[in-house]
């Protein structure tokens, strides 16, 4: 083996990264966070939305402790992780026009709400279409993507878009096209892809910025604890009850 050391230069990429978001997308975050706000206190709901991989950072920010409560996961069957069979079914749907609006038409979406879209590339129909459809039924869209896939790959939907076209807010995850941070060569493609980790902090931080902008509204953020701290579950229980007309995942 080599004298390099890939786990500390990805950690190293990963690193500069999270600075260059912390840095380069703090208004945007915090634009985001407000929307987030706004809905909450206006009595909208919260949802999030991703496909394959993308889809880890959306679940990461739903029923979880430390999170918003009202954040609702939309899903797309057969799009949302690799437990579909085979996965390679996953990407193919990303590319189906017509799919996102019969998703949105039967989902309990809303004018008013407010909806998450995360797609790494933001080229496939499925992202494109859903920003789209969203917007029209009065629903306001923050997308998270990579922006730089807009000028270096060509869109997969008919319009010719990218989902940053189409969201009232973009949140740049700054990553390179093809999410893979490493080379060697004795490796013959690229690997060690930063996207998850990126995608989930930028999540995390408009999360954080959407609770401590209702606290300074003088407006209890609804947070939910861990079941695992004494009182987390009762704790857990009232704040479920009390949002209970707009949390989705308990039915």
């Amino acid at each position: 083996m080599s004298d390099r050391k890939p786990a500390g230069e990805f950690l190293d990429a990963a690193i500069e990264l999270l600075r260059q978001v912390r840095d380069e997308e703090a208004g945007g975050i915090e634009a985001a966070g407000t929307l987030l706000a706004d809905t909450v206190q206006n009595g909208g709901r919260l949802f999030a939305f991703g496909a394959g991989h993308s889809s880890l950072p959306a679940q990461d920010v739903v029923y979880r402790a430390g999170g918003l409560a009202l954040m609702n996961l939309l899903t797309v069957p057969g799009v949302v992780g690799v437990d579909v069979m085979p996965a390679t079914l996953g990407s193919a749907l990303e590319r189906v026009d017509g799919l996102a609006s019969a998703v949105l038409d039967s989902s309990p979406l809303r004018a008013g709400d407010t909806l998450v879209i995360i797609s790494l590339s933001g080229r496939n129909a499925l992202p494109v279409e859903m920003a789209v459809h969203a917007r029209a039924l009065g629903v306001r869209v923050i997308g998270v993507t990579s922006v730089a896939y807009a000028s270096e790959t060509s869109s997969r939907h008919s319009s010719g878009t990218f989902l940053k076209d189409h969201c009232d807010i973009v949140l740049d995850s700054r990553i390179a096209v093809g999410d893979a941070e490493l080379t060697l060569d004795t490796v013959p493609a690229p690997f060690a892809p930063a996207s998850t980790v990126v995608t989930s902090a930028l999540m995390q931080a408009t999360l954080a910025t959407a609770a401590a902008t209702l606290a300074d509204r003088g407006v209890e953020p609804p947070l939910l604890r861990s079941g695992n701290v004494d009182g987390g579950h009762d704790w857990n229980r009232r704040v479920l009850e009390q949002y209970a007309d707009r949390i989705f995942y308990r039915r």
